[in-house]
């Protein structure tokens, strides 16, 4: 068979595409994790309010430790999840819980942490990211990447898919969207407002909206966003922040 000379720079072309795009697509989060904390993320213990619960986190000798407190009015609620497992604890004493409840917490624990450090996280090795393009919101150009998780090292939600726009100027996440499957799935967009930075890392607000369909499709959430087809569900707000 033969390929022309035509034929066979297109290949080349379009190989050579495929290696320069997953790069840009790791400089694009390297760098939107650089302006929002950067190394100060492995460096500092953080804590926080939501929802009546108390939030901290912090890494010591390498491994990272979350922890959420809930208080009663007789009892104080400790959940801790670190790289080995999940405890909980009534006052001093440690629960004994079955492994499905223990993981429900541990992940309902993680969540909120999750969300609360992003950009923190979208580089670590279970990651795995695509460009899939430029896009418009609001007036602004933004960097669209999807986000999966390897099966192992991702987590119980590893088979979710995360959709990030990363202004194309300051490379911060100023919206994501998840799909899910628990719970009889689903799809949610977030939108950042109230930007602050408290000791050197950048802590955002969410407004929560979902669609008003059940036939979404997360890749095409953007355009629902801006023709208003999405619904307003709550607003995701941190409060008493600090950063030590």
């Amino acid at each position: 068979m033969k390929i022309s000379l035509v034929g066979v720079l297109f290949l080349v072309l379009s190989g050579c595409a495929k290696i320069a795009k997953q790069p840009m697509v790791d400089e694009i989060v390297n760098k939107s994790i650089e302006v929002s904390g950067g190394q100060l993320y492995k460096e500092k213990g953080t804590s926080f309010s939501f929802r009546n619960k108390k939030y901290l986190s912090k890494v010591t000798n390498g491994k990272k430790i979350l922890q959420r407190i809930t208080y009663t009015d007789s009892l104080k609620i400790t959940d801790v999840k670190t790289n080995s497992g999940f405890q909980r604890f009534f006052n001093d004493s440690l629960l004994i819980l079955s492994d499905s409840m223990a993981n429900r917490y541990a992940n309902s624990v993680n969540s909120v942490h999750y969300f609360a450090r992003l950009p923190f996280g979208l580089n670590d090795p279970a990651v795995n990211r695509e460009l899939l393009g430029e896009t418009n919101l609001k007036g602004k150009t933004y960097y669209k990447v999807k986000v999966t998780f390897d099966t192992e090292g991702g987590g119980d939600d590893f088979d979710d898919v995360y959709i990030y726009w990363f202004n194309k100027e300051t490379f911060k996440p100023d919206f994501l969207a998840y799909e899910f499957h628990v719970d009889g799935g689903g799809i949610r967009f977030r939108e950042a407002f109230n930007e602050r930075y408290v000791n050197g890392i950048r802590f955002v607000d969410y407004n929560n909206y979902k669609p008003k369909t059940k036939d979404a499709d997360i890749y095409e959430i953007d355009g629902l966003f801006e023709e208003k087809e999405l619904e307003m569900l709550s607003k995701i707000e941190l409060a008493e922040i600090e950063v030590n």
